[in-house]
């Protein structure tokens, strides 16, 4: 008998399934109102905002504003229509790619519409069948899907284990000596859940014993690692031993789209005629192009904005640690903080930092984290300034005293929104 496949679906259990229904319009698909900055309006009232990858604050950036604005009136949405090898291409795209290449040290540079597509099509675009793939076992999720598209062997490391990631370079040898194919290491330059960094600079090392090609995702470290931000590369100075290096436009840039490059042009234009997901796609328009070159421009002309960004995570890190919080490894602006308990306790500190503290941070439940942890992760911004940091700061002081003496315990995760007297917002669907 053939299943109805929609009362299938409904009736599977997932990750994040036993949530969606209590979780919606509050802890998940929450709508912030207001200018994009450290402070905006959650359900109507006022919040210092952690939430969002505006490092370098050029969201509402005055330059890029008026920019976006122009290149908006001058070109439209719409321009250039069609993907890139038909009729999408424009000497602009050319002169970013152009731009981003030199500023991360490399010979050539794509630009790819989306990070997440563009990853996994650069790691479907690399390998065939009788290639091997090995990835930290903390990869983005980009990263994952990438290599589910691959047909040969792919291995995992434990993360930021370089004993693992060489036994597991041995196992790779191993089978592409046996079918002639090679080795590709993907990583991240910043994890974005942990704030720590790939340890790039020992997996360059490993080079001189195993063949491979190492492509590095920076989404989180472009922008805001290195002494001129050109990345995590930049901070531990191997940038000639990064293969392929990645980063988005998501973060620092406060933008859409993202780029790959290498030391190799002839790689950059294999990829760009073989990553589907771009090939087959509408070419980046021309006000988002135009609109990274200009953030791109204050990116390198600009080191305060840098220098504003590690004066708030220095205060906030150190902070939280001299409060005796648990900040995990993190050496970049990304500051999780761990705590422990159950999933409706983590519900019950959201509710309470958003309605009575007037923080906006991020929870990170199981199985994100091992069950009994709690993640909360905060993301400083050159936006901020020292105040929300001392509100920040007193608030989880005060949620933790809370927490330990069980103050957040509950049964029913009902009760409370009732406690607080939410309505999940309606939507739609």
């Amino acid at each position: 008998m053939v299943a109805d496949l929609f009362e299938k679906a409904l009736n599977r259990k997932t990750p994040l399934s036993p949530y969606q229904d209590f979780a919606h319009g509050y802890f998940s698909f929450p709508i912030l109102e207001g200018e994009i900055g450290p402070e905006m309006y959650f359900r109507g009232k006022k919040v210092i905002v952690w939430s969002i990858n505006n490092y370098l604050g050029l969201a509402n950036h005055p330059e890029v504003r008026k920019t976006d604005a122009e290149a908006a009136a001058q070109w439209g949405l719409a321009y250039p229509m069609g993907s890139r090898v038909m009729t999408g291409t424009t000497k602009y795209h050319y002169e970013l790619e152009h731009q981003l290449a030199e500023f991360v040290g490399k010979k050539a540079a794509y630009l790819l519409n989306y990070g997440y597509m563009g990853m996994l099509s650069i790691i479907d675009a690399m390998l065939d069948r009788h290639d091997v793939v090995v990835i930290d076992y903390e990869s983005h999720a980009c990263i994952y899907d990438g290599t589910r598209l691959h047909m040969g062997k792919r291995f995992t490391y434990e993360h930021n284990n370089m004993e693992s990631l060489e036994k597991q370079l041995q196992r790779a040898t191993e089978v592409a000596n046996r079918t002639g194919g090679g080795i590709l290491v993907v990583t991240e330059g910043v994890f974005g859940m942990s704030g720590d960094l790939g340890k790039l600079d020992e997996i360059v090392k490993l080079k001189e014993k195993y063949n491979f090609r190492l492509l590095v995702d920076d989404a989180h470290g472009f922008g805001t690692m290195g002494p001129t931000g050109a990345g995590t590369p930049e901070h531990f100075g191997v940038q000639d031993g990064v293969d392929l290096y990645f980063a988005t436009f998501a973060k620092s840039m406060a933008g859409i789209g993202a780029f790959v490059a290498s030391n190799e042009p002839k790689i950059i234009r294999h990829l760009a005629y073989n990553m589907r997901s771009q090939f087959f796609a509408k070419s980046l328009p021309m006000p988002m192009v135009i609109g990274a070159m200009k953030r791109l421009e204050l990116l390198k002309t600009k080191p305060e904005l840098r220098e504003k960004l590690w004066t708030i995570v220095n205060a906030l890190q150190g902070g939280l640690k001299k409060l005796g919080f648990d900040l995990g490894n993190t050496n970049s602006p990304v500051t999780p903080v761990f705590m422990h308990g159950d999933a409706y306790e983590a519900a019950h500190i959201i509710l309470d930092l958003r309605e009575n503290y007037n923080i906006f941070c991020s929870g990170v439940i199981y199985p994100a984290v091992p069950k009994g942890v709690l993640l909360y992760r905060l993301i400083p911004t050159a936006a901020h300034e020292l105040e929300h940091v001392e509100k920040t700061l007193q608030a989880f002081k005060e949620v933790r005293e809370k927490l330990e003496k069980g103050y957040y315990k509950v049964s029913d995760p009902m009760e409370l929104l009732r406690k607080y007297n939410i309505q999940p917002e309606q939507t739609y669907w």
